[in-house]
């Protein structure tokens, strides 16, 4: 592992002593782009200035920020702070969102337990949680006063209050739902006894946790399929409605709320359910202000499915004319669904002159008008892939710049801003069946921090 770094690190030098530590959003106040790379142990933080993303994206240097321990007492990185924190050091970062303000980010680490906040105006690593097997996601609640918190691998619903003028992050163990051994308000069991017998739920390993606008109602995606609606504000958060895994897929990703709706997506990803496409909507006012709801209700509404070929439903965002765009990675394609009326009105393809496989994953809206940011994977990805299918694989790493066409109905894959880590010390690091490379870059995560002008 060290003389991995010691590659990846001779790759970028140039471009970490030419970004320096200021924060290149100082020159424009549009916004920053943030995106997570996953090699190494902890990975890096990359963040680009909006403005000069979109202006000239084959040539932009990031702001890069090593999320390893260094032990260099100059400076404190994300691992320093960690292990001076909770013992050990994070692994594979993962998924970067921020609060509501854009006043800190917010790193989840999805080989281990921990959660980091960073001051997102410095960069300064400023407080760490270790929620104990795998933080696959970590969400902010709208109100700013706590973190919920998908340990996926744990099974387990976690809360962290925050306190971000006070950098104070505290695990609030009494809010924990065990989703492995808990009990629903219906007296069904959150997961099956004999997952090969399973009636309502196999696997009901958190995905991700997606708020709807109040704060109250969490969306929580499983990875067996089902999933579950709770009050996160509640102590111990409590389950308001179920559902098994015939009424939402296996591999429940992302929720997105638009037009009164939460929308959520299935895909695929793993060796049980390599590939897989679906999309549900959810209206919010069916749901109860106060008790519980049975089984399967309020009833998910079918937007999409596409069981069979090759799909895998990944990200999801709203355009600014209230489509929903959903990213296919394996296909290459973004589908587009009138929220109006849940529709699937359109599909374009990313693939092109600029990549022939982007394999985009995470999509965000870029701050100027009428663009939107996606992660484009590697040809050595660590999570999310398929054995032998290779639905992750792509490519082009990097930051993918796409246009937003016709009122939000169509795009196109614009640029990419590219990212590599190459590692001199290997033949390959690609999976098998897919084409030999030994770039192990990895972009995954991906959020739009937004800066008011001064």
């Amino acid at each position: 592992m060290t003389r991995l770094l010691c590659h990846v690190a001779a790759v970028i030098a140039i471009a970490v002593m030419s970004s320096a530590l200021t924060p290149v959003a100082a020159q424009s106040g549009r916004g920053e782009i943030w995106a997570t790379e996953q090699s190494g142990t902890s990975g890096r933080l990359l963040i680009y200035d909006a403005y000069q993303l979109h202006q000239q994206p084959e040539s932009v240097i990031p702001q890069t920020l090593f999320l390893d321990a260094d032990n260099d007492p100059a400076t404190q990185t994300v691992g320093d702070l960690c292990r001076s924190v909770t013992g050990s050091v994070p692994t594979r970062a993962h998924v970067v969102e921020f609060n509501r303000t854009g006043s800190h980010a917010i790193v989840s680490f999805v080989a281990t337990g921990h959660v980091a906040f960073l001051d997102a105006g410095t960069r300064a690593a400023v407080g760490c949680v270790d929620v104990g097997a795998q933080a696959h996601a970590a969400t902010a609640a709208p109100d700013g006063s706590y973190v919920l918190v998908a340990n996926q691998n744990g099974k387990l619903l976690q809360r962290i209050r925050t306190n971000y003028s006070a950098n104070i992050f505290v695990l609030d163990d009494a809010a924990t739902i065990n989703l492995a051994t808990c009990t629903t308000p219906n007296g069904f069991p959150c997961q099956d006894a004999v997952p090969a017998q399973a009636v309502l739920r196999p696997d009901t390993a958190p995905i991700y946790p997606a708020f709807d606008g109040s704060g109250r109602m969490v969306f929580v995606t499983l990875r067996g399929g089902g999933m579950f609606v709770v009050d996160g504000t509640a102590t111990p958060m409590r389950i308001i409605s179920e559902y098994d895994r015939n009424a939402v897929h296996a591999n429940g990703l992302i929720g997105v709320e638009s037009n009164g709706k939460m929308y959520i997506n299935s895909g695929g990803g793993d060796a049980a359910n390599p590939t897989e496409f679906d999309v549900y909507s959810f209206t919010l006012r069916d749901f109860p202000s106060s008790g519980f709801t049975a089984v399967n209700s309020p009833a998910a509404r079918s937007v999409i499915s596409r069981d069979s070929g090759n799909h895998d439903a990944h990200g999801m965002m709203v355009t600014r004319e209230k489509y929903l765009w959903v990213a296919d990675r394996f296909a290459n394609t973004i589908d587009v669904i009138d929220t109006a009326t849940d529709t699937l009105v359109r599909t374009f393809s990313l693939a092109g002159p600029l990549a022939n496989d982007p394999t985009p994953d995470l999509l965000a809206l870029h701050p100027l008008v009428n663009y939107a940011v996606v992660s484009l994977r590697g040809p050595c990805p660590l999570t999310g892939n398929a054995p032998g299918v290779n639905n992750a694989v792509g490519t082009a790493p990097g930051i993918g710049l796409i246009s937003i066409d016709e009122a939000g109905l169509s795009g196109r894959l614009q640029s990419i801003a590219p990212v590599r880590g190459i590692d001199a010390g290997i033949a390959s690091c690609a999976p098998a069946g897919a084409v030999g490379s030994n770039d192990r870059a990895d972009v995954h995560g991906i959020s739009v921090r937004s800066i008011p002008r001064p």
